[in-house]
């Protein structure tokens, strides 16, 4: 979640996956899949840092995560740039 701030100054946390799309012209809105807006404080590049932060959070939070049993999938290459090891036989096109 994000904690954005209305206009009137109270605080609300919402669901960056939600956001549909976020406007600006002048106030920022945010609007959300299920068709709600929210017009808000923060500017359009910090909504987008904001989403981004928490994305990155997500990730990092993932990444220090215990590896577990089965097939290991990772879409984050590895700072050092060195391939994740991976125990598991991949998988061929079409195959489950």
């Amino acid at each position: 979640m994000i904690v954005v701030t209305r206009l009137n100054g109270s605080r609300f946390a919402v669901n960056p996956d939600l956001i549909e799309r976020v406007q600006e012209n002048p106030d920022t809105t945010l609007v959300m899949v299920g068709g709600a807006t929210y017009v808000v404080q923060e500017s359009l590049t910090q909504v987008i840092d904001l989403v981004a932060n928490y994305r990155a959070l997500i990730l990092a939070t993932a990444r220090g995560l215990p590896a577990t049993e089965g097939q290991h999938l990772s879409l984050v290459p590895r700072p050092d740039g060195e391939p994740e090891p991976s125990s598991a036989t991949p998988l061929r096109p079409g195959q489950r």
